[in-house]
């Protein structure tokens, strides 16, 4: 989030400047929206998380992120490569095999994104503890 103004101003993101300062994923056509998007929503994360152990095999991959289904999986890792994220590797073998990992760029994203899932983990006592109070009171009135 290199470009920063006042709350009423959201600077311009602009795609023709290779250097950060040109992007602002609180402009709406930004492309880094989408990037966030997709290292963010619940099956990029933690395809990401996931990755960060090493190398998987497409259905090696699924049964680590429990609960995905083949399609989303799929559409998480194009995604996830087509950002730069994920890398692809076809073997020519029989029958054919297909490597996924994590990219130079795809390790720095997930490194920070597993500290702030520890972070939630390691808190979950109070979010419970808030759940209920907030429950509670909506239940009173």
């Amino acid at each position: 989030m290199a470009n920063q103004g006042s709350p009423q101003e959201v600077p311009a993101c602009g795609t023709e400047a290779a250097t950060e300062e040109a992007f602002n994923v609180f402009a709406r056509t930004c492309p880094s929206r989408d990037t966030l998007k997709h290292v963010t929503d619940r099956w990029g994360g933690l395809t990401l998380g996931a990755l960060h152990q090493g190398t998987f095999r497409f259905n090696e991959l699924r049964r680590q992120v429990d609960g995905v289904s083949e399609k989303m999986l799929s559409q998480t890792l194009h995604a996830l490569e087509r950002d730069g994220l994920v890398h692809r590797e076809a073997q020519q073998t029989n029958p054919p095999r297909v490597d996924y990992a994590l990219t130079s760029l795809g390790r720095e994203v997930a490194e920070r994104l597993l500290g702030l899932i520890e972070l939630v983990e390691n808190r979950m006592p109070e979010v419970l503890a808030a759940r209920e109070r907030y429950d509670a009171a909506r239940a009173d009135a």
